[in-house]
């Protein structure tokens, strides 16, 4: 029974959970956006530090797949392997060792990405 139920979601959790986010609410997705360029346009950071505080969140919050997509936007904005990796590294003492062995992978993937 366990198996048939996991292969019936199967297709939503392959499908993006941001693409479905604003197929399924268009308009709350369209105010989501506002509020994240807002957020781009704050001055005192440059985008490289926005996109590896963005990691060390993500990995505090244990989002895997958050990680990975702050670390190919933290590689754009000029960030190293070693910044992004460290990003994840640094919750090891405030959020614990699992959330960084969740995320490193997501780190690493993110940043290898073409």
């Amino acid at each position: 029974m366990r198996l048939i139920t996991q292969m019936a979601i199967l297709p939503y959790m392959e499908k993006n959970s941001m693409q479905l986010f604003k197929e399924e609410f268009p308009e709350l997705a369209d105010r989501f956006d506002q509020l994240v360029e807002a957020q781009r346009k704050f001055e005192g950071l440059d985008q490289k530090t926005k996109q590896l505080i963005n990691i060390a969140i993500q990995t505090a919050n244990r989002n895997p797949r958050g990680v990975m997509f702050h670390a190919m936007m933290a590689k754009s904005a000029g960030a190293t392997r070693k910044e992004v990796l460290g990003a994840v590294a640094m919750n090891l003492h405030l959020s614990g060792l699992a959330a960084v062995l969740e995320s490193l992978p997501a780190a690493v993937e993110g940043y290898d990405k073409k």
